[in-house]
């Protein structure tokens, strides 16, 4: 083993060693990966940088030798600015990495650092040598040699560049590969995990890569590449194609999505050294879009640190408090599941059921699932302790019959609590993921127990990965593959036709993110649907057709509202009539699946062109006519400017998409009056009479804009002197809300339907507000607090009251 240290003809590199997590210190979680930020051997005797400790390799060239190290370095202080045997970095830094200057002395002599294949394993870096020996370990027969290459190439193509963490680009390629590599995927994903960034981040082409690695390595990198090299209008339009490219290539190759989520993990694990508003940004996307995919592809492992980390930055005091709640009570915990997994044991075996003490684990839930379950009506204010399934049990067993045993017996031994059962073997999920899951009561404690064969756990942890296999000699995938798949062919075929970005990333939200209830066709087949899904979206479900041609719909047996919510279980049948009119736009306002609601416009669209057209148009001359500017805003060649504006062909399109509620009237307003023609300005036209009713905003107005239609919204009621904003709704006006709105989070998330607002001087009026009163509960406690209010001589709209149990 070489010393480290100052050779003659060499360079010491230093590396960060791996660091705790500075605001991650108290959220890390047992069974929580290291944040790994370097690679390289723990072992130097230098200074630390940066309050860190220092991790470091040796890496040392005669002029004109093979590259290998020297056998005769003494030990001592490393020295940095030695000359170096990696060649100088290429092509442009990326948003993650800042680029390394040459030491001094470099010059001509630096060039491309080659391995010889005989010692290619005794000199690559000791995270390198141990991700070559976990895979040999889990998957013994995988080309270690293609995974060997493509680490050389990747080092070799990231020379020079850091990450804001301060690791070596390296550092992440490998840890990505690793992660995959924990799911036992083949070498053909790992080179491309290895080699993921390379296009983006230097100068070296996919061609090449291909040339080197073959068109399946390159097909996986291309599928993952971000589509950097063009330039969209908004980052939401950029996230929305990037996503589209995503979800097609994941259809052909279920592989690139696990590359992109592994890059996601490791991105999480490190993303203290980003800026706040990138921090924000990346974790409301992993909530949003990349958690819901490990839930729909089944991949626990990754699923729940995605969340906790995302949780973390977005609600870094929820988080600290939940995860001190359950620090504090580890102990009486930690006990309790000793004695529960000891009690289980002896159970089951008597009962027949042969269980081997690792196959009864105990754990506590993750921070992120009991924060969610808190938010429920029925947990609200009530803390973490009550949650049912703050605490699990895991128990294996050999069989599906010892499934429906096994939950007998714990059924045997503590109460279930009602409601709390759920058979995820005889209705999986859409994932596929399969489970008992049952709710007891245990020495006064809630507490779950989920129960599961071998192969049920595999697939639960590991997901569509532990489906994958390496298609090697004519094997390939098991038979459950595309039909675990099926939702994602869906989910494409539903949003072709959705060009509006925001439109798009909603549905996709809420595609991937909703509960899901699984209701029976009258024929008997399981049809899955998004929580309260109406007979509509069932239908569409069924085929666009009899979407729509329905006209009525029996659920149970009986005749249900189109509107009615299904419930899991639910067989359902809908009336359909050839000679229908279609389907009302009424529908609009309460289907559920994106499927549904894109159709139904479609056919609007199609159907109601020239009514749309003519809406369209006379809707643009009320709202102009409100600002004089008729004539000018008018012109066709204004109206052509508008349209590419909003992306679409001519102005018959802009029309139509302004009668049919597609494109925001205000927002058209806007860009025509931003660009007036004064030769042909009309005069200013007597402004209306305000309106009247309790939600119209009156004392405030639109910085620039006059004679705006506004509301206040019900959610946060602002008042005069709040810091309000403005949100452009559909067909409705500019909705006012206060700065702190609860809404906030949502509104920003779409910056350009936010207008600036400003109070009036005068802002005499009324306005309507809620008033919370928190009081201890007696007869007449409800008349004497309305008496009040009236004593001030203000009008009571409405009226909410309920009694909680303290």
């Amino acid at each position: 083993m070489t010393a480290p240290g100052r050779t003659s003809a060499g360079r010491c590199l230093i590396f960060p060693a791996p660091r705790s997590m500075g605001r991650w210190r108290s959220l890390k979680r047992p069974g929580w990966p290291p944040a790994r930020s370097c690679w390289g051997d723990p072992r130097s005797n230098c200074s630390p940088r940066s309050g860190g400790t220092l991790a470091h390799r040796c890496d040392t060239a005669r002029a004109g030798g093979s590259g290998t190290r020297s056998k005769s370095s003494p030990s001592g202080p490393c020295a940095p600015a030695a000359s170096s045997c990696f060649r100088r970095p290429r092509g442009r830094v990326g948003p993650h990495e800042t680029r390394s200057a040459p030491a001094a002395g470099e010059g001509a002599a630096m060039r491309r650092f080659h391995l010889p294949r005989s010692s290619a394993e005794e000199t690559l870096p000791a995270d390198a040598v141990e991700l070559l020996a976990r895979i040999k370990r889990l998957t013994p027969h995988t080309d270690l040699d293609l995974i060997r290459r493509a680490f050389l190439f990747a080092q070799d193509a990231h020379a020079g560049q850091t990450r804001a963490s301060g690791e070596v680009y390296i550092g992440h390629s490998v840890a990505v590969a690793s992660i995959l590599a924990d799911l036992r995927l083949d070498a053909v994903t790992i080179a491309a995990a290895l080699l993921h960034d390379v296009p983006e981040d230097t100068q070296h082409s996919l061609e090449e890569i291909q040339s080197k690695f073959g068109p399946e390595v390159a097909g996986l990198v291309d599928g993952v590449t971000k589509l950097g090299r063009i330039e969209w209008k908004s980052r939401e339009e950029r996230q929305a194609e990037n996503l589209r490219k995503m979800f097609l290539a994941m259809a052909n190759d279920i592989r690139i999505i696990l590359i992109k989520l592994a890059d996601r993990v490791h991105n999480l694990r490190t993303i203290e050294f980003l800026p706040e508003g990138k921090q924000k940004r990346t974790a409301s996307e992993t909530l949003e879009i990349y958690a819901p995919l490990t839930e729909r592809l089944g991949i626990g492992s990754i699923k729940r640190e995605l969340e906790d980390r995302a949780f973390a930055v977005l609600e870094p005091d929820a988080s600290v408090e939940i995860s001190g709640q359950i620090e504090r009570s580890r102990q009486e915990q930690e006990a309790l599941l000793v004695r529960v997994v000891e009690t289980l044991q002896v159970e089951l075996n008597q009962a027949g059921i042969r269980v081997d003490p690792g196959q009864i684990t105990g754990r506590p839930k993750h921070v992120y699932s009991i924060y969610q379950k808190m938010q429920r009506p029925k947990y609200q204010g009530q803390g973490v302790g009550r949650i049912y399934d703050r605490l699990a049990i895991r128990v294996i067993v050999n069989d599906l019959r010892e499934c429906y045993e096994a939950l007998g017996v714990a059924h045997s031994l503590w109460k279930p609590i009602p409601g709390e059962v759920d058979d995820y073997i005889a209705n999986p999920k859409t994932s596929g993921y399969q489970s008992l899951h049952t709710a007891v009561i245990c020495e006064g404690q809630p507490l779950e127990i989920q129960i599961r064969t071998a192969q049920m756990h595999h697939a639960a942890e590991h997901g569509i990965a532990a489906h994958w296999r390496y298609k090697e000699g004519g094997k390939k995938s098991d038979p459950g593959f595309e039909q675990k798949l099926s939702w994602l062919r869906q989910l494409l075929e539903w949003h072709q036709e959705l060009q509006d970005p925001r439109e798009f990333m909603h549905s996709v939200k809420i595609d991937l993110f909703q509960n899901e209830v699984f209701v029976f066709t009258p024929k008997g087949d399981v049809i899955d649907l998004p929580a309260g899904a109406t007979p509509i979206d069932f239908a569409f479900r069924i085929h666009t057709d009899v979407g729509y041609h329905t006209v009525g719909a029996k659920v149970n047996g009986r005749l249900v509202p189109l509107s009615h919510a299904l419930q899991s279980g639910d067989i359902v049948e809908v009336t359909t009539n050839k000679n229908s009119a279609g389907p009302s736009r009424d529908w609009l306002a309460f289907v559920q699946t994106s499927n549904a609601r894109t159709k139904i416009r479609q056919w609007f669209k199609r159907e109601r062109r020239e009514e749309n057209i003519f809406r369209g148009k006379d809707l643009l001359e009320k709202e102009l006519r409100r600002t004089g500017s008729v004539v000018a805003a008018l012109r066709p060649e204004r109206l052509r400017e508008a349209a590419a504006q909003f992306g679409l062909p001519n102005e018959e399109e802009m029309l139509a998409a302004l009668g049919n509620g597609d494109v925001s009237l205000l927002q058209v307003v806007l860009f025509l009056r931003g660009r007036p023609a004064a030769e042909d300005e009309a005069p200013p036209a007597a402004p209306p009479a305000p309106a009247t009713g309790s939600t119209t905003a009156h004392g405030i107005r639109v910085r620039g804009v006059d004679n705006v239609l506004m509301r206040f919204g019900r959610c946060c009621s602002p008042l005069p002197g709040d810091r309000v904003l403005g949100y452009i709704t559909r067909g409705r006006g500019v909705t006012i809300h206060r700065s702190d709105c609860p809404n906030n989070q949502f509104l920003r998330t779409q910056p350009e339907r936010l207008v600036e607002v400003e109070w009036e001087a005068s802002t005499d009026g009324t306005y309507q507000v809620e008033i919370e009163v928190e009081a201890l509960d007696r007869v007449g406690l409800l008349k004497d607090i309305l008496a009040a209010v009236t004593e001030t001589k203000t009008n009571v709209v409405s009226v909410n009251a309920r009694v909680r149990k303290d």
